[in-house]
């Protein structure tokens, strides 16, 4: 790894760690055991603030993430998630994506994360491509 990219590894991690010291206490643990988490288990992803919140790439196409809501707590977010085959992964918006709510960090099943996260890491919907044909046109 080059030095570029890892200063660019530091700088996001840095940017999620601000994003999580943003959040209670209670949200600001479950972000850092899901930062934690993904990392581990996907240490090829590159990690950026995308859209004001923290998701992991793997080449041009956003794999996972989290956002913190006033009511919900943190939704994790896969985004092939529904290609995923995991009756945990509600189907959320009008693409592939699928996520869970998590309102303490009880909650996080390790197991079951890390299952999600293999299989993310591995069936990746090709967003970027998909974009890029349709600017094409």
């Amino acid at each position: 790894m080059g030095v570029g990219s890892n200063m660019k590894k530091v700088s996001s991690s840095s940017e999620i760690i601000a994003y999580e010291n943003e959040q209670s206490p209670q949200n600001k643990a479950i972000c850092k055991r899901l930062r934690l988490e993904i990392t581990a288990s996907l240490p090829k992803a590159s990690s950026k603030i995308y859209h004001r919140l923290p998701v992991w790439f793997i080449g041009e196409n956003a794999v996972v993430g989290y956002r913190v809501t006033a009511k919900r707590g943190v939704n994790l977010l896969f985004w092939n998630g529904q290609e995923l085959d995991e009756p945990e992964l509600v189907a959320t918006g009008k693409f592939h994506a699928a996520e869970i709510q998590i309102q303490d960090v009880a909650e996080i099943n390790s197991k079951n994360l890390k299952r999600w996260l293999k299989k993310a890491g591995k069936n990746i919907w090709d967003f970027a491509g998909l974009r890029k044909r349709h600017q094409k046109l």
